[in-house]
Order: structure tokens, then sequence, then C-alpha cells
């Protein structure tokens, strides 16, 4: 997947298809979630506050009711209808199946339709080897309290679980936790009258201390008790048939051929209880999996950054063994329809302290009036070069040959830089193996909800991030906003490249390749505009993460190269992809799963363990606060941000992994500009800017 050969249109069907079996996955984890939850819950059953009917309190076990009237029935003498509830069972229903065709007996197993779907060999052994099949609903939740269209649910989803499994119907029903016919009492005999309407024939059980000899129902649940019961059954002498429900009482079997259509439907069934069984223990997994990484991560970024501030000294002005870089300095402006901040941005590099500058500011085709704000503001170190749009690292390139200075730093045009970031920002060049030097950037425009998400994402991840790859030596990126660059190291890689879409990222890895060391400058600060809406959000970080992958590809024969450029390589790619696609691609499934237990499951688990993740997260975002020495009072906003914002990244991940797979094209986005990057900082009398937060 080179850059250039993943730039085709992306089909639409793969974003359909993407929609689809997400959503068939969501509706599979709700089915089987909403039966897990009531097949657990199906334990207890409320106590009767009416009577059961006089005409169905005959002490016959079976019960038909038909147009208003109710008829009871039972077995003839030495006759036993062995009935078996629940299941099938995985352990003891095979071991009943061997002892009922040991001794060449038939009976009656009342399944439940959620265990129909997932044991259907067991329930197709059931029906070749001649037994009878009922309903025990699909749940075996108490119907008494249920409303008709629930009872109605639970009713034909057995059906529909028969048909798919064994092609068959069945019109025999024994209601969850009935025993004899006068425990249809009260709510269980209304859930028993709606049955009746759909045409099922209600089968309880005689009372226990009634003789076989005389004709009983049997009831059984399916465990070692019940089968030590029925093998001693089995041996009496005094019962001369064992048969199934409808064969005792001589009528026509029960279980009838299932239409075509209810065989589809059951077969679609079994695939989508299928898939939800199967992707609980999987989120499982994942949670576990994903929690660890999140773990090691913080814990990786928390001991690399307190081993960054103790190493901070090393590339200080001052520092016994460097000089102080005092080098005039050349600044890079792309610019693209920025007039609302490119006055502010070019007067802030202006009011730098380091006053040997040269200002070039590259208008990228322009249709506002940037190029000519910029050309009115009266200083001799400004440059404006036009150009027909070609973007940005076209514009960055065009900059290049006009640079008269051997130190280039390359600025975004919604950026505000304070007096001293310049001369900050250059000092580590004065060791000569480092070629080029990422800033700290700070998020101006932080007022609003969505900018202090993303302060906190730019204080917590990335500047974390650099203090780490600065120890490990593994810089992947130097921001569009903040860096200063030897010219003759980019001059060395060929300038900026314009195969990816993170034309930073591309750039810093081709600087790694070439021998180059890249360090992170915490003291230079800059102030940028974020976006102020989730569209513009979405775009911008779409292209850098998509922009990521290509110069991740693109740079992956690095693995395998010796020296400075495959000692970064094999500690910056691996984790960029475990830690920034493959822990993103996971993690919706820890929100879905956290949802799912509070649904169904144990609620105060659930929260427990996401509220337990907060903690860690929010005690890490505090550390690098402190480290940036910014205000802990924005935690508050932190939250919030794992509601919406984490989601959305999510999103963002997903879209750009399924367009480097399928392959898209994508321009030089920009932002929306309000010029608020400076919206942190104030102006003292003498016309400098201070910060409002870490000063």
């Amino acid at each position: 997947m080179s850059p250039r050969h993943a730039l085709r249109p992306a089909p639409r069907g793969h974003w359909l298809l993407l929609i689809i079996v997400v959503s068939a996955v969501a509706a599979a984890l709700v089915f089987e979630g909403w039966t897990t939850h009531e097949v657990a819950s199906a334990q207890t059953r409320k106590p009767c506050t009416h009577p059961v009917p006089k005409a169905a309190d005959t002490g016959e076990p079976v019960v038909r009711i038909a147009d208003g009237t109710v008829k009871t029935a039972g077995m003839p003498a030495r006759t036993v209808a062995l009935t078996f509830d629940g299941g099938p069972d995985p352990v003891w229903t095979p071991r009943l199946l061997n002892l009922l065709r040991e001794h060449r007996a038939h009976a009656t197993f009342f399944v439940s339709g959620a265990q129909v779907v997932r044991h259907p060999e067991l329930v197709r052994r059931i029906r070749a080897e001649g037994h009878e099949l009922g309903s025990n609903t699909y749940t075996g939740s108490d119907l008494s309290s249920a409303s008709a269209p629930r009872t109605h649910l639970e009713l034909s989803l057995t059906q529909t679980a028969l048909s798919g499994t064994t092609g068959v119907t069945t019109k025999l029903l024994r209601l969850p936790m009935t025993t004899q016919a006068d425990t249809l009492c009260g709510g269980e005999w209304t859930a028993a009258q709606r049955a009746a309407a759909q045409g099922y024939l209600v089968v309880a059980a005689d009372r226990p201390l009634r003789k076989p000899e005389r004709g009983v129902v049997r009831q059984f649940s399916q465990t070692d008790t019940a089968y030590g019961e029925v093998k001693k059954l089995l041996k009496n002498r005094k019962i001369e048939k064992f048969a199934t429900v409808s064969e005792g009482l001589g009528q026509a079997p029960a279980n009838s051929p299932a239409s075509t259509v209810g065989r589809w439907q059951g077969q679609a069934l079994i695939q989508v209880q299928g898939i939800g069984h199967a992707f609980v223990p999987a989120m499982t997994w994942v949670l576990v999996i994903s929690g660890a990484l999140a773990l090691v991560r913080l814990l990786m970024l928390v001991v690399f950054a307190r081993t960054h501030v103790r190493r901070l000294h090393r590339f200080r002005p001052g520092s016994p063994w460097l000089r102080e870089v005092n080098e005039p300095v050349t600044v890079l402006v792309p610019a693209y329809n920025e007039e609302a901040g490119i006055e502010s941005t070019v007067r802030s590099l202006l009011a730098s302290t380091h006053r040997q500058l040269q200002v070039i500011v590259i208008d990228d085709g322009s249709t506002d009036t940037t190029a000519d704000l910029a050309t009115w503001i009266d200083d001799p170190r400004i440059m404006v070069i036009r150009q027909p749009n070609a973007g940005k690292a076209a514009a960055l390139n065009t900059g290049l040959i006009h640079a008269h200075h051997d130190i280039v730093v390359m600025v975004d045009a919604d950026t505000i830089f304070e007096p001293e970031t310049i001369h900050q920002l250059i000092q580590p060049l004065a060791h000569p193996a480092i070629g080029a030097v990422s800033g700290n950037t700070k998020v101006g425009n932080r007022r609003r909800l969505l900018g202090r998400w993303q302060h906190l994402e730019y204080v917590f991840g990335f500047n974390l991030d650099r203090r780490m790859y600065e120890v490990l030596e593994c810089m992947p990126t130097i921001p569009g906003a903040i860096g200063a660059f030897r010219r003759d190291a980019l001059m060395g890689v060929g300038g900026v490249s314009e195969d990816t879409l993170a034309e930073d990222t591309d750039l810093t890895m081709a600087l790694w390749r070439a021998g180059w060391r890249v360090v992170y400058e915490e003291s230079a600060i800059a102030w940028t505009e974020v976006p102020t809406s989730l569209g513009q959000l979405w775009r911008q970080r779409y292209r850098w993460c998509y922009g990521t992958l290509q110069a991740m590809w693109k740079h992956r024969r690095a693995l395998a190269e010796v020296g400075p450029a495959g000692r970064f390589a094999r500690r910056a790619l691996p984790y960029l992809f475990l830690f920034q696609v493959v822990l993103p691609l996971l993690a919706p499934i820890v929100d879905v799963f956290a949802l799912y237990g509070v649904l169904f499951a144990d609620p105060l688990q659930s929260v427990g363990v996401w509220f337990a993740f907060l903690v860690v997260q929010l005690l890490g975002a505090g550390y690098a606060l402190r480290l940036d020495k910014e205000r802990l009072r924005s935690l508050w906003a932190m939250p919030f941000q794992l509601f919406v914002y984490r989601q959305l990244m999510y999103l963002v991940i997903i879209q750009s992994v399924v367009s480097a797979l399928f392959g898209t094209r994508l321009r030089w986005h920009r932002m929306q500009r309000s010029g608020s990057a400076g919206d942190q900082l104030t102006v003292d009398p003498g016309g400098r800017h201070q910060s409002l937060t870490s000063k």
C-alpha cells in the first residue's frame, strides 16, 4: 500500500458493508444480552393473588382452552409421560437420551428457545430418536406478569428456534415455573389463556404423590438428581408404557413440519444468537487486552516523562558542554485562506526576542486577503510569496528555495508564538547530531468544551508521547505548528515530500532515516487554533490519521535498517501501530461492553470498572498538566470527553483504516479560522505576548 497506489476512490459499497456488519453485530449483541439477562433472572415467581379457575382445578395436568371452555385430561392407567423442562443441557440431555434409548422409552422435552439455538445438535438428536418437543418459552421467564406482546414474543421465538434446528413446530407448552395444574393461578392463568389463543395445549404435571400405575405426567429438570429418579422410574414393572404427551392422550403428534419461511427465519435466529454468544467472550478478552495495553502505555508515558524531566538540562542554554545558538532563522508560514489569523501569527513572530529573522509567508492560492494582510505589515524581515494552490508540502518547498538562513522554523498560519519561543526552539540544534526539534503546541481557543477536550488531548496525549519519544530517540512527528530544522538536513532528504497527507510525519521519519536525531523542546511554546466544530475536527483528524498510516507504510523498510534509522523504526512504528491504530480500534469494544454490562449484567461492577479507568486517566492527565505547568481545573471536562470525544476519535481511526485499505484521495483541508489562537495570551505594555495559563 504505497501512498501513491492507495489513492483511488473508495467504493461506497465498502462503507455500506461496514455499516451492515456493525449493525448486525450490535443487534446480535443486544439480543444475546437480553436473552442472557432474562434467563439469569428467571429464578423466582410472584405469588398468586387469585386461585386457579375451578374448571382447570380437576387434578388433571393437561389443560385445553378453546372457545371459552376449559377441558382437562391426563394419562391412562399404567402410562407415564416423562417430561423434561429447560435445556437442552449439554451435560445431562445426552445422558438422559442414552438412558431412554436403553429402555426404549419416549419422552417429551419442553425446551428453552435460547438453549435450542445454542445446542441445535442436541435438539436434532431429541427429534431423531423419536421424542417429542414442547415449548418452555424462549428465556424461561415468569410470564405471570408479562404483557401480551412479551408472551407472544417468548412463544414465537421458541417456535422459530425449533423451525431452524429441526424443521418442526410444536403445540405443547409448559409455562416456566409451573408444576401442577393448580399452580396456574392469577397471572399464570392469563398467560395460559394467551397461549391457548395461539393454539397451544398447556401441560402441567401430576402431583408427586400420585402413583405411576394410575397414569401420570412426571416433570423433571435436567440434573443428576432427575437422572437418578428417571432411572428408578424406568425400572418400575407396574408401568406398561412410557409415552410422549401426545401418545398418552391418544392425539395426533404435537410436532408438525415448519414452513419454508419459518425454517429460514429459524436459521437466521441461530446465526444472530450465535454471533452474539461468541461475541461476549470475545469482548471479554478484548477488554482485558485493551485494558492491559492502556495501562502499559500510561505506565510507559509516566516513567519516560519523569526520565525526560531529569534530562532536560542537557539541551538548555548555558549547559557547560553546549553553546547557545544565536544564528539567524528563516521562518516559513504556508497559508491558504488564513485571513482571520495570518496577521496575528506574523506579528507574534516579529515580536520574537530572536531578532535575526526572515519570515516567509507562502500564500498557496488563497481566495481571500491572506497575502494582502501579510504584505501590509511594514517590516523588512517579511517576504510574501504568492503561488497557485498546490498543497502545503509544495508551499513549504517554495519557502525553502527562498530561505536565506541555515536554520528553518516551520509554522502553521493559525499559530501564535511567545517572544522566547524561537530562541528556545533552536537551542537543541547546538548538538551536531540533532537535525530537527519539535516545539510544545498548546491549544489557544480552549474556552468551549470542544476546545478543552482538545487541550487535554494535546497535553495528556501528544506532549507526554513526545517526552517518551525523545527519551527513546524515536520522535515520529514534528508538528506543523512549530518545528525547527537544519536547512541542509531538509535539503538532504529532498525537502518536504508530497507523497502523504501527513507531510510533517513523513518528513520527520525521513530525517531519522537520513541519520539525524529529532528531539522535543518543551519550553518552546506555540499557541494554535483547534477546530471549533465536530465536522472540522473530524476532517482534521482524518487527514492526520490517514496521513500517518501512509507515512508508516512508506517508511516500513526502515525496520530492517541499521543505525539510528533502524532503531527509530523498531521503536516508533510498532508503538504507533499498537497504540494509535490497534488500541483505538479495540477501544470501542470497551465502551460497548461497559454498556452491555450496565444493561444486561452487573451494573455496579460495570460502572466500577469504568470509574476505575476514569480515575487512572484523571491521574495521568493531572500529571501531564503539572509537567506542562497547566492548571488542573481543566480536568473537570475529562469525564465528558469519554462519552463523546473519544468515540469520535474511534470513528476517525476506523474511517482512516478503511480508507487505507480501499483507498481514497484527500486534499489539503483547512478549518474555518476565527483568529482565536491567542485567546490564552495577553499583551504587556511593551507589546509582548504573555501566557494567561502557564505564567
